[in-house]
C-alpha cells in the first residue's frame, strides 16, 4: 500500500455505519458508500453528497481499503461470502463490526486465501461518538498493517489501540461490553434510588461528576435518564447480542458471568424498548419504588 493518502469504502449504513462513513466523508477519506439496500445507500449519497454504490462489486472495486460495519456474525459472514469472488491481492478489509473472536478469526483465514489483508476492528463510542469522529477503536491484526492504515483509521476517533493478534481486537470489546453492563446497572439503579429520595437529579449528577463516582455514562445518559427519555447511542437489542458473545467466550473458560446474565434477564422484561437506547434500563429500575 503506498504512502498516499488511504481512502476507504464503506460497507454498512445502520445505526453506526452510516455516523461513521459521514465522519469520514467529511475528512476526505471516503471513496462511497454500499448498503445491502440500495434505498439506505441512495439516501445516504443524497444526504451527505458522497458517492453511493448500488452495486457490491462496484463498491469493491473503488478503494484500497474495505470498511465493514453490520450488525452481527451471520450478516458478516454472508457479506464475506458476496465479497470474496471479486476481491484483489493486496486489498484490506477491516471490520468494525461487533463479532465473536472466532468469526473474525475465521473471516481472516479466508481473506488470507485471496491475499487481502484483515483487521478486526470494533469501536466504542456510540452514535455520538460516530458522528463527531470520537470512537474508541480496539484493533486485533497485523501491527505493520495496522500502520500503514492508521491515519485512515483516526478519522473516526483518536484513540485506536493495537490489541494483538487476529480476533483479540473483538476479545477487548467484549470487556467493553460487559463493563458497559455493570455501568449501566449502576447508574440506571442509584439515579432510581435517589429520585424516591426526592434528590434534585441534575444537582446530583453535576456533583456526581466531580467525585469518585463519575463515568462517561453518568455524564452523558444521566440527563437523559431524570428526563425519561432515551435518544438512541447504542441499542438495547445490540448490546444483549454482544452479552451473548461474552457468555460465549466465558463459557470456553468454564465460568459464567453473573452480571452479563442479570443484565440480559433484565433487558427481556423490557420488550418494548429493545430498539431504545441501553440507558431505558432506568424504567425497570425505576419501577422498583414504585408504591401502586
Amino acid at each position: 500500500m503506498s504512502r498516499k493518502r488511504v481512502m476507504a469504502t464503506f460497507f454498512g449504513l445502520g445505526a453506526m455505519g452510516w455516523p461513521m462513513a459521514q465522519t469520514l466523508h467529511r475528512a476526505h477519506r471516503l471513496c462511497g458508500a454500499w448498503n445491502r439496500t440500495p434505498e439506505r445507500t441512495r439516501a445516504f449519497a443524497a444526504k451527505t453528497g458522497a458517492q453511493g454504490f448500488e452495486a457490491l462489486e462496484e463498491a469493491q472495486a473503488s478503494a484500497p481499503v474495505l470498511i465493514l460495519c453490520v450488525r452481527q456474525d451471520e450478516d458478516l459472514l454472508e457479506l464475506i461470502d458476496r465479497m470474496m469472488p471479486n476481491l484483489a491481492p493486496g486489498q484490506t478489509v477491516v471490520d468494525c463490526s461487533t463479532v465473536a473472536p472466532q468469526t473474525a478469526r475465521d473471516v481472516h483465514a479466508r481473506l488470507a486465501s485471496r491475499a487481502v489483508g484483515f483487521l478486526d476492528c470494533p469501536v466504542s463510542g456510540g452514535t455520538e461518538g460516530a458522528a463527531r469522529g470520537a470512537l474508541t477503536l480496539f484493533v486485533g491484526g497485523d501491527p505493520e498493517l495496522l500502520n500503514r492504515i492508521r491515519p485512515l483509521l483516526k478519522a473516526l476517533g483518536p484513540n485506536v489501540t493495537h490489541m494483538g493478534e487476529v480476533g483479540q481486537g473483538q476479545a477487548a470489546k467484549a470487556v467493553n461490553q460487559l463493563m458497559l453492563a455493570g455501568i449501566n446497572q449502576a447508574v440506571s439503579e442509584a439515579l432510581a434510588f435517589a429520585q424516591a429520595e426526592a434528590l434534585p437529579l441534575k444537582e446530583l449528577i453535576e456533583a456526581l461528576s466531580h467525585g469518585a463516582a463519575q463515568s462517561w455514562f453518568l455524564t452523558h445518559r444521566g440527563p437523559n435518564l431524570v428526563a425519561t427519555n432515551y435518544p438512541l447511542g447504542f441499542k438495547m437489542s445490540l448490546h444483549a447480542k454482544d452479552l451473548g458473545i461474552c457468555q460465549a467466550m466465558a463459557a470456553s473458560h468454564g465460568v459464567q458471568l453473573p452480571l452479563a446474565e442479570m443484565t440480559l434477564h433484565h433487558y427481556r422484561r423490557l420488550p418494548e424498548r429493545q430498539d431504545q437506547d441501553l440507558s431505558a434500563l432506568f424504567e425497570l429500575k425505576r419501577a422498583l419504588f414504585r408504591k401502586d
